[in-house]
């Protein structure tokens, strides 16, 4: 099959949504039934870091927010190898930048079809076992840290 789209450019967000009572949204995704996420997507052309965390929230959750915090941080990790198609040849690992954002409990989650199949709430330890990214797993574990 070949496909128009544009690759996928090798930096990324992941957004650790928590509730007040300190619940961890997860997601799981379309395309990887059983694989659980907290918010992620690839930065577009022209976007800031920040514009991409925004506009992956809206998209994948319905939440709009300017309260996202940005922890200044970023890891390196290798894309797995199933998704490498995405990316133009030759990129084999991606930069992710963390963030956080804090909802009530009550603030409803509209989800992506094409994305995303179900939503969770869960403690952090559970989330923390339940993702299928390490990166994603350190953040929910340094979580805390962030409140």
């Amino acid at each position: 099959m070949i496909s128009n789209k544009p690759y996928k450019q090798p930096v990324s967000v992941l957004v650790v949504i928590y509730d007040n009572n300190r619940q961890i949204l997860l997601l799981e995704r379309a395309d990887k039934p059983g694989f659980w996420q907290s918010v992620t997507g690839s930065q577009e052309p022209g976007e800031t870091i920040e514009q991409t965390a925004k506009r992956e929230l809206a998209e994948e959750t319905g939440i709009y927010s300017n309260d996202i915090l940005n922890w200044q941080q970023s890891s390196i990790y290798e894309i797995y190898p199933h998704w490498r198609h995405r990316y133009a040849p030759g990129v084999t690992h991606n930069t992710e930048h963390i963030f956080s954002l804090c909802i009530a409990a009550e603030t409803p989650i509209l989800l992506s079809p094409r994305e995303h199949l179900n939503y969770i709430w869960c403690s952090p330890e559970q989330a923390a076992e339940k993702v299928f990214s390490p990166s994603n797993r350190s953040a929910i574990l340094q979580l805390p840290q962030h409140w």
